[in-house]
């Protein structure tokens, strides 16, 4: 399956936290990574498949779940979808190929 960068975009931004929209494709993965901060994922269009610790979540609008620190997690659209990412500005991400 094809792995495409997610399109993102800044929605709003504080001393201490950040809010980005990020985007998917139907059929398309993006790509496999973790990040050093516990986040949050809430999606609002379209559905996607959360693979996080071995388990496949099925996500569609007004779900949400929490990204724990250092676990590897990756997205696949099941259909277009955009979800939000509620975040510490201090996050870093690392991505695996």
């Amino acid at each position: 399956m094809e792995v495409i960068k997610p399109k993102v975009r800044t929605l709003a931004s504080g001393k201490k936290l950040i809010t980005k929209e990020m985007s998917g494709k139907e059929g398309k993965l993006l790509p496999l990574h973790l990040s050093n901060l516990e986040s949050v994922i809430f999606i609002h269009e379209g559905e996607c498949i959360l693979n996080m610790a071995d388990e496949e979540i099925q996500m569609k609008p007004g779900d949400a779940m929490i990204i724990p620190p250092q676990v590897k997690h990756q997205f696949k659209g099941v259909t277009d979808f955009k979800g939000i990412h509620f975040m510490p500005k201090e996050i870093e991400f690392e991505f695996f190929k």
